[in-house]
């Protein structure tokens, strides 16, 4: 086919204006050619044909290269012939290859690898502003390297952040292409915070469709890969301003998919680590979308089970929105409460953490709209079994501010907390938790001593209508059994078996 094809091409000499020798090549396969280099410059004479080295159209296709041969270094051409350098080395660098073997292709690996370090120095080192074409030959090389499909997991556990329990503990899995997709993450992220990269027309190439496909990649199970993506989303919604909508949408998406259909994706950490700096610079007052974002995203992604894979993240953010607006605290954590996980304690030691870390962030306004609600959990988890979800509860009466809190509406606390304490000191199995109740009592007595008595005392009288109540239920079921017993069993008349 090679030989039918350069059969049909001109065999003219290239003159000094440069016409006969000059062919198209779609370097970013986006409908902007890119006119072949001429060995010859423009003007005529100065420079010989030796100058500037060619490759054959049989070795590399005109829809690849530029021209030029890839292989020679930038610093061997002359400034005005760089950018098509640059475009020829894109071309050569859309070569793909398999890294499960090793040995496989290795000289070309080398090649291929060396052109990718050429084009991050060239990155580096350029000033002017890049043409059109080539800001789409590097879209074209970086979507030809980086997107592409992973394949099922078959993990225990799922993913790192949808296995839950056992999957939490595998090891990461890395992928052996790294060496070279490390270069091309690199150069993506140089070019991007390249300041000669103009915003208006990078736009049309790093589009929806690219940052959709980019966002997909942070499922990777290769954590390297995934910290790369995270540095790169978060330059280009800096980078991009026209996007920055599309991009909270996508990532929204994202959160619904992996909250209310699989919970299975490995990058949700990385995906709240951007988010909790794009919280950090949204405007006042808050718009609604941002706050819709924390009703209906952050606070729901506290349901699923792999919680504590990301719970740093997600703490980090829900704290921001509270930085920004103080008056989100109530509902804050009137929507943990919605969520709490009754029957896991290890997320309830972490949603315990996270209510510390709210209330100190929490007004008195906002506390004392959900106090009750909050302090009735708090009760049920000092009384819970489990001695880790019990200590965690009592811990966070060693915090200045949440003892602040509960003293400036000890009448309405107390009462809900006493009894708890109480239950404690009289039956809970572990000896650290009987200390901690012990101690808490103790500060409860001597914060508001005629209270706390009180609360004691109303304890004391509830416990004992309680056992008054059960002996009632006892002897009127032991009448009933009584009455029961002296009826003949006829027909179809129920028999209590004992």
């Amino acid at each position: 086919m090679w030989k039918q094809f350069l059969s049909k091409l001109p065999r003219t000499k290239s003159s000094g204006g440069g016409g006969g020798d000059s062919g198209q090549c779609s370097g970013g396969g986006n409908g902007n050619p890119i006119q072949r280099t001429s060995s010859v410059p423009a003007g005529g004479g100065g420079r010989s044909a030796s100058t500037i080295k060619r490759m054959s159209s049989a070795v590399f296709p005109s829809s690849v290269v530029a021209g030029i041969e890839p292989l020679v270094a930038f610093k061997d051409v002359p400034s005005s012939e760089r950018h098509n350098l640059f475009v020829s080395k894109l071309g050569l660098c859309c070569a793909v290859f398999d890294f499960s073997d090793p040995a496989k292709s290795s000289a070309e690996k080398d090649i291929k690898r060396q052109t990718l370090l050429d084009l991050i120095d060239f990155v580096d080192s350029t000033t002017g502003r890049y043409p059109e074409a080539v800001i789409a030959a590097c879209s074209r090389m970086l979507a030809v390297n980086l997107f592409r499909v992973f394949p099922p997991s078959y993990r225990s556990g799922g993913s790192s952040s949808g296995g839950g329990g056992e999957g939490d503990e595998d090891e990461p899995m890395f992928d052996p292409a790294w060496c070279h997709l490390q270069l091309v993450y690199e150069l993506l992220l140089k070019f991007i915070g390249s300041n000669s990269l103009d915003a208006k027309i990078g736009k049309k190439y790093f589009d929806h469709s690219f940052i959709v496909r980019l966002l997909n990649l942070l499922d990777s199970e290769d954590p390297r890969e995934r910290d790369s993506l995270k540095t790169i989303l978060h330059r280009i919604y800096g980078k991009f301003m026209v996007h920055r909508p599309f991009i909270r949408k996508a990532v929204s998406n994202i959160f619904y998919h992996f909250v209310f259909e699989t919970q299975r994706h490995n990058g949700i950490a990385e995906l709240l680590e951007v988010f909790g700096s794009i919280i950090s610079g949204f405007a006042l007052p808050l718009k609604e979308e941002h706050k819709i974002f924390l009703w209906r995203v952050l606070i729901p992604l506290h349901k699923p089970k792999s919680v504590g894979v990301y719970l740093q993240q997600l703490t980090y953010c829900v704290t921001q929105f509270l930085e920004k607006d103080p008056k989100l605290a109530g509902s804050i954590i009137i929507g943990l409460l919605r969520y709490w996980p009754v029957t896991n304690s290890q997320k309830e030691v972490m949603f315990l953490s996270e209510i510390e870390e709210i209330l100190e962030a929490t007004s008195m306004v906002e506390f004392q709209k959900c106090m009750v609600p909050l302090f009735r959990r708090i009760a049920q988890c000092i009384n819970s079994s489990h001695f880790q979800v019990a200590e965690r509860a009592l811990f966070m009466w060693n915090n200045d501010h949440i003892i602040s809190l509960v003293a400036q509406n000890r009448q309405v606390i107390m009462p809900i907390i006493v009894p708890a304490l109480e239950q404690n000191g009289q039956n809970h199995w572990n000896h650290a938790v009987l200390n901690l109740t012990a101690n808490v009592m103790k500060m409860f007595s001597e914060m508001d001593e005629e209270l706390f008595s009180a609360c004691l005392t109303k304890c004391k009288e509830d416990e004992e209508k309680q056992a008054s109540m059960e002996e009632k239920r006892r002897l009127k079921w032991a009448k009933l059994e009584s009455a029961a017993a002296l009826q003949p069993v006829t027909g179809h008349t129920a028999v209590l078996v004992g």
